[in-house]
């Protein structure tokens, strides 16, 4: 993933200073302690061609789990994994209580932003630790809740 997306946004991060570059680094950091659950998708041979998880947060009094590191090896890209993996990181999230799924990815990501925008997810403001990144695109899906009588 960060050979893919990391040349998207190099110029962007070139410029700037130690700190920011600290700040940068901490911004996009994944804490290992923070991450509930991480999915990976299989094509038929078994061979692992995406990758998502959920790292625990709390916005705005909610509960909510981020979406983090999602990736889609190219071979396998337009085959219905990412649909796969984020229905599962719904799921997962639904049954932990999430009020919703939250995201951010980058104006450089079309092809991501699209297919958030069809699962559902629509647009929020940019949240931290990615306030200072004004090319962050955040998203949010709400997770009602399901009434398991139904």
């Amino acid at each position: 993933m960060d050979d893919e997306v990391g040349p998207r946004y190099a110029d962007r991060f070139a410029a700037g200073d130690a700190a920011e570059a600290d700040a940068a680094n901490r911004a996009f950091a994944v804490d290992p302690a923070t991450i509930v659950a991480t999915v990976l998708v299989s094509d038929a041979a078994g061979s692992p061609v995406a990758h998502g998880a959920l790292r625990d947060l709390a916005h705005d009094g909610i509960r909510d789990l981020e979406i983090k590191r999602v990736f889609v090896q190219p071979r396998a890209r337009g085959a219905g994994a990412s649909r796969v993996l984020l229905a599962e990181l719904d799921r997962i999230a639904r049954g932990r209580g999430a009020a919703r799924l939250i995201l951010q990815t980058g104006d450089r990501q079309q092809d991501a932003v699209a297919l958030y925008e069809k699962l559902g997810y629509t647009p929020i403001g940019i949240y931290e630790p990615y306030t200072a990144f004004a090319f962050s695109q955040c998203f949010e899906k709400p997770l009602p809740d399901v009434d398991p009588t139904r």
